[in-house]
Formats: C-alpha cells, structure tokens, sequence
C-alpha cells in the first residue's frame, strides 16, 4: 500500500461510512457491497475476490451500474471508514488492502489501539481525484452527472467544501429545484423549506442555539438571512420553458457542478493534520489548530476544520515542499514553503502541517506534479497557449469567490510560520532563530511563480 492516495476525515463526516463491504458465501465466491455516495449499495458476487484487481472490480461495478466507459476515467474506488479514506489504485487488490486494513490506521492515523482494532472501511464508488474537473461538464449522461452532484452536495452539506453563504444559497436552491421540482407558490413556502433546511444548507449555518435561546428567537426574531436567501434563489430557478424534465435534470446537475467548480478545493483527496496557532496573550500560549489538507491536480490547500475557511492556498507553482520523518523531527511533518512578507521585506514562509498522513500527502503532490508535467509534455507547442489545462488558475476570474472576506481567500495572518531570506549562501532568518535551507522539491517543469528571496539589508538575524 506504499505511497497510496488518500485522506482522512474527522469521524462526523464518515460515520455513516463504517460498514462491511465483503462477507462469505462460499470458497471460491464472495458477496460484495460497493457503496455509492447517497448510501445505496451495488451487491456484487464476485469470483476469486481475493485476487481480483481494483481495476477489474471497477469494471464490475460500472457494468453493473451500466454506466458508459467513461466512467472508468470520472470515478475510483475507495476504501473508507471513520478513521482514514483511501483511493486505491489499479493495480491494488481490494481483498488484500482490507486484510491489512490495521496495520495502515497504525501507521497514518493518532487513533487508539481499540478503535483500530474494531475498525473496517467500506468499499465505495467515488470520484476520481485525478479527473480534470473541465470534462465533467462534457459528460452527457444523466446517471453519471447526478452521481458526481450528489458527492458535490455532500461535501457543500457536511463543510468539506467551505463555500459563502451566498454561493451556498444558489447551491442549495438548485438542490430544492432538484428534490421538489420547480418552484410552486402554493406547495414551496418558507415554513416547508424551514422544516428541511439541513438537506439545502451546510450543516455548520442550520446549527440551532440551546432550547432557551431557540425558544427566545421564535418569539418576534426575523427569520435568519440565509433562510431567506435560500427562498429567494429557490423561487429565482429558471429553466427552458420547452424542455422536459429529463433535460432540465442535465441542467440543474451541470449548473450545481459548474459553481462548485469555483472552488479551489472541488475534487481534492482530503487529508486531517494540525498546525500552530500564532502566541496570544500575556503568557503567549499558542498550541495548535485543527486543519483538512486538501490536495488536487491545481495545488495545495489548508483549511480551518472548525472555522470553515481557507488558510492558505498554493498552486504547485507557487510552492516548494517537503516530508520529514520523526527521527529528523519529533512528528511527521509536511513542510510548504512559499513567498510572502514580514513587516515590509519579501520572505520565504515555512508552514509546519503536524500530521501521520504527511506521507501520503507527500506522495499526492509528487504524483499530480508528475501528472501535470505529462499533460504539459503532451501539448504541441502552438497550442499550449490555447490549452485548457494549462490555463493558470490565479488568471481565471472568478468574481463571486473574490468577494472580501471570501472563505476561499488565504489568511496568511492566521498562520505561525518561519519566515527567513537568503543572503547568497546563507540563509538569515527573521523569525525565530532556526537552522534552514531550501527545498529542491518544487514544480520545476515550467516558469514558476516562487523563487528564494534576496535579503534587502544587513539587519536580520544570521542563522
């Protein structure tokens, strides 16, 4: 299972996924059960289970779905429990990773011995998290488009995808145009949509006070914006008045898919780790904070799992990386260094990401980068100008995601980092004293956005 792609998640996002996947009928068959996103499962009797292939077993599963062969490239399958997530390769078998299920929750989760123990993933049929999200839109089937919506809607609903709540009110209305049909005055009032508001909005906007200070708003308090802006957008769904009901699904399902492609972390492998908070107060206590990595074919970025926003996000352009192992640090550590600046003077940042998956992080990055200089290589030279995955993604606009104090925009000054300069072969250091040097790991195949800053004076700290 070495260097396999994956991530992990905080148990309120999987609980639901702890489930057996496989159980015996006979010697040579074995039965099982693939779950797809909205909790349905694909029963599967499957011969020689025990050898059988990741990429054989996909096959079964879309033949049994009667998905069209694009689906081979759009999904994966996955091996997820409330502990760790992982996306199996190819060439893995299934039967195998399971069996040593274990002995991976020891070596990249923190979780107790008994809760590893008593663990075991479920088998489950999820996006791919190498496929370009710019030939989704081109997918025409129904079947296939409603599933990539339906693992969009989850991540929007449980806050795996942070998104503005005005983007989170069009997303939503689109789900109630997709649940309830078009908008009807007599059927679709405020209180009905009140009464399923955690199937529209995040979970994280629907949380409701302790019953004394519930009690208190009912009585005369407005109803909460973002109630009301759901209404609004929901009344607002327009559709072409000669299409039927078939097309307009296609519609609503690539409109849903379109918006959440503004986000920079759409289709990522999610990853659990911490960082360190900035000193406060008196004593300047710092201690750490809870952050999802998330990672895709674009870049890196860290969110905050409790405040639900961007920290910081980095194409592989705009960074240099590195993995280091407990005998070199006292954790696993990924480290991301990137340009900024410190009180005036342009620095190099180092982020500390404490997390046991750093490996597999690590891996990810290594392998999109390798990914993307592939597609790079692959692209005559006359029309590199006019690709559309070479297109950098800091040019695209995006207006509605550029709104102030967009959760999708970094928050460097929440961030404890290591800020240095280098001073021809040495490396000075602004903030705290440490011992440096650069990483050659960086995406190097093409022009880059990151380079080693100059020191400008005499009057840093020599390390």
């Amino acid at each position: 299972m070495e260097g396999a792609d994956g991530a992990a998640v905080p148990p309120s996002l999987a609980d639901r996924s702890h489930r057996s996947s496989i159980s015996s009928t006979c010697a040579r068959s074995l039965d099982v059960l693939v779950y797809l996103i909205d909790d349905t499962a694909v029963r599967l009797n499957v011969e020689n289970l025990t050898s059988v292939t990741v990429h054989e077993l996909h096959r079964i599963v879309r033949d049994a779905l009667q998905f069209p062969e694009c689906a081979m490239e759009v999904f994966s399958l996955w091996l997820i429990s409330p502990l760790l997530e992982v996306q199996l390769k190819p060439k893995h078998q299934p039967y195998k990773v399971c069996r040593q299920w274990q002995e991976l929750l020891f070596r990249f989760t923190d979780c107790p011995e008994d809760e590893i123990m008593q663990d075991e993933p479920s088998l489950q049929f999820r996006r791919n998290v190498f496929f370009p999200k710019r030939r989704e839109l081109q997918i025409e089937n129904e079947a296939v488009l409603r599933l990539l919506y339906e693992e969009a809607k989850f991540n929007i609903l449980e806050g795996r995808y942070p998104c503005d709540a005005e983007d989170c009110e069009q997303l939503g209305a689109l789900v109630c145009r997709l649940q309830l049909g078009p908008y009807d005055q007599d059927q679709h009032t405020a209180c009905a949509l009140k009464e399923k508001l955690e199937s529209f909005l995040p979970a994280h906007l629907c949380r409701r006070g302790h019953s004394l200070l519930a009690a208190l708003r009912k009585r005369g308090a407005k109803q909460p914006a973002y109630e009301q802006g759901l209404f609004q957008a929901y009344q607002a769904v327009r559709e072409e008045a000669a299409c039927g009901e078939p097309e307009a699904l296609l519609q609503h399902y690539r409109a849903y898919l379109q918006r959440c492609h503004q986000l920079p972390y759409y289709g990522c492998a999610f990853f659990y780790g911490e960082i360190d908070k900035p000193a406060q107060g008196f004593l300047h206590r710092g201690g750490r904070k809870a952050v999802s990595v998330a990672i895709s074919l674009e870049g890196v970025y860290v969110i905050d799992s409790k405040e639900k926003h961007v920290l910081l996000g980095l194409q592989f352009q705009e960074l240099s990386w590195d993995h280091t192992y407990p005998d070199e640090e006292e954790e696993h550590i990924l480290w991301l260094e990137f340009d900024g600046e410190s009180e005036g003077t342009l620095v190099n940042k180092l982020l500390k990401i404490y997390s046991k998956q750093a490996e597999l992080m690590n891996g990810l990055i290594e392998y999109c980068i390798e990914l993307n200089a592939a597609a790079e290589a692959s692209v005559p030279e006359n029309s590199t100008s006019q690709s559309p995955t070479l297109t950098p993604l800091a040019s695209r606009q995006r207006p509605k995601l550029r709104r102030q104090n967009s959760v999708v925009s970094s928050r460097i000054q929440h961030l404890t980092t290591i800020d240095y300069i280098e001073d021809g072969k040495e490396i000075k250091r602004v903030k705290p004293k440490r011992t440096a040097s650069f990483f050659s790991r960086q995406f190097s195949h093409s022009p880059t956005a990151y380079s080693a800053v100059q020191a400008p004076a005499e009057s840093l700290e020599q390390g």
